[in-house]
């Protein structure tokens, strides 16, 4: 596609605030793509989500809402948008799809998966059920629409912790990140019942990373995802969720942070903090990074990609994350 002065006019001002992240011969191929279908979602009435690990140029480009999986799913809920695009994976599309099941919800590449997502299906649910029966079943947001249905309360890394509280009982069965629950193990009383799930991401880090880190760069406040491995949490500065770690870069202002996350996450976070300096030793999402400009333009011209479930299976799913969502983060 042509980078026209219409084009170069129109979308500068969002290459002035992602300039130190990009540069200009690169914006030169997002432009085109950013002017076209900034113009076309305004003609079909449609909105964009993108998740936090998605690239600079559709995080800040084209999304009208930018956040974690669930913010995103509840901001769609309230728009009086026909489509909703999910620049995410797939799982996130199916909970922005419970959240507003008369909306048409599109996912630009249907094979943007994801390793926890993959790990359990609804049928592993309903057999962990039969072996603890009458134990709860804390979910994970970043699950099919499938196990959702089968869990009695969802929760996201930021409220995971609450909402094993808020249960008031003994023991829980806690689903499907493996990492995560036995970071809700640590700050709890409660007995969990965890599932062998992992991020491809937030596993691939070390203990031996981040020390190797901290000593090249003195000062450096290192801050972890509670789906990274205990040892690395252990050798962080801070674990907390999406929401929670920039929360601590937007009121902390450190001098120099590592995120111990998803590559695109500090990129984005840097561009709205000029004055911190963020070391990038970090992994990429190979689901994440199917999701394309060229890929939301096709999907948002041809409707293609909508998700599709049945009433049943909404219904009953939805109940899990309402559930969450009243108790809140």
């Amino acid at each position: 596609m042509e980078y026209t002065q219409e084009v170069k006019k129109t979308t500068d001002p969002i290459y002035q605030k992602i300039s130190k992240v990009m540069p200009e011969i690169e914006w030169s191929v997002h432009a085109p793509y950013i002017h076209k279908i900034n113009k076309l979602k305004k003609d079909k009435n449609a909105v964009i989500l993108a998740h936090n690990y998605q690239t600079p140029e559709i995080y800040h480009g084209i999304a009208d809402f930018s956040a974690d999986s669930l913010a995103l799913a509840v901001e769609a809920s309230k728009t009086s948008a026909d489509i909703i695009v999910m620049a995410g994976v797939h799982f996130m599309a199916e909970t922005a799809k419970l959240m507003s099941p008369n909306k048409k919800v599109l996912l630009p590449d249907m094979k943007a998966g994801c390793s926890l997502s993959s790990s359990i299906t609804g049928k592993d649910v309903r057999l962990l059920k039969e072996k603890y029966p009458g134990v709860p079943v804390v979910s994970y947001v970043n699950t099919s629409a499938d196990v959702k249905a089968e869990t009695d309360v969802c929760c996201t890394s930021a409220n995971a912790v609450k909402i094993v509280k808020s249960l008031d009982v003994k023991k829980v069965i806690f689903l499907p990140d493996d990492y995560l629950a036995k970071y809700v193990a640590s700050q709890t009383d409660v007995e969990i019942i965890s599932w062998k799930g992992i991020c491809i991401v937030h596993d691939q880090f070390n203990e031996n990373e981040i020390n190797n880190i901290r000593k090249t760069n003195p000062g450096i406040k290192i801050i972890a995802h509670p789906e990274c491995p205990p040892e690395v949490i252990k050798a962080s500065d801070f674990a907390g969720s999406t929401s929670g770690m920039i929360n601590y870069v937007r009121d902390n202002q450190p001098k120099k942070v590592m995120m111990v996350t998803e590559c695109s996450m500090s990129d984005n976070i840097q561009v709205e903090n000029p004055n911190v300096e963020f070391i990038r030793p970090c992994n990429m999402c190979p689901h994440m990074k199917k999701i394309t400009l060229p890929k939301i333009l096709n999907c948002l011209e041809n409707e293609t990609g909508e998700i599709i479930m049945d009433k049943k299976t909404i219904n009953k799913a939805r109940l899990s994350v309402e559930k969450m969502v009243a108790i809140g983060r």
